[in-house]
């Protein structure tokens, strides 16, 4: 198969109606829009959100808090995901996104304390919870801030 062979499937698309084709198709004259009135005028209609004049939802509700621009998002993991690795290796976040540990690295990756690490591993990220390093150099690891 080639891409100038691709179809949509069988049913799949449906033909637009053709209105303003004369009388005798039905959908003739006033294409369907009635005689008068906002919705028959081109780019007649309402804008998203209109209530008829009614007070709109959106400005109805109560707005709390704001959203920071400046916060940054970090990759968080917990302790127990690096048990995958092998002993006396280095974590970075490149080698976390190889491996499938993290999605993104985002403005960094963050280490939590969140269960045991069985192995002596060099680990290099942006921050680690205060448990989190401890629990690395109990093991006999190294911990490193980049």
């Amino acid at each position: 198969m080639k891409l100038h062979e691709l179809k949509p499937a069988a049913g799949s698309k449906k033909a637009p109606k053709r209105v303003g084709r004369g009388y005798g198709s039905g959908l003739g004259k006033t294409c369907a829009r009635g005689q008068d009135g906002q919705n028959s005028r081109s780019g007649g209609g309402v804008r998203l959100g209109f209530e008829g004049g009614q007070m709109p939802l959106y400005r109805r509700l109560p707005k709390r808090g704001f959203t920071n621009l400046f916060a940054k998002k970090y990759a968080v993991i917990n302790l127990d995901k690096l048990n995958a690795f092998e002993n006396g290796s280095e974590v970075t976040p490149e080698l976390l996104l190889e491996n499938g540990i993290i999605k993104k690295v985002y403005d960094g990756v963050k280490i939590l304390g969140n269960g045991n690490i069985e192995k002596k591993l060099n680990v290099k990220a942006s921050k680690f919870s205060k448990t989190a390093a401890e629990k690395i150099e109990a093991a006999g690891g190294k911990v490193e801030v980049i």
